[in-house]
């Protein structure tokens, strides 16, 4: 897991919105989930979990040993 860029995030937060942030007070800032930061921030796009099938076709295509093995 990598960690978050703090200090990008509370520029975009912090600063003004007529200097292209979200303008929100300290408060504000730092009661919003990731989430909810997130989408305010344009992010919204979040890809769903890997499922079963998608997995499979991993294995199928990169197996840990060779065929014969």
């Amino acid at each position: 897991m990598t960690g978050f860029d703090w200090q990008a995030l509370m520029r975009a937060g912090l600063r003004a919105s007529v200097a292209g942030g979200l303008g929100l007070t300290p408060d504000q800032f730092w009661r919003l989930t990731p989430a909810e930061l997130s989408l305010m921030l344009g992010r919204d796009s979040f890809q769903a979990p890997m499922g079963r099938g998608r997995l499979a076709e991993l294995l199928a295509a990169y197996p840990d040993k060779e065929k014969g093995e």
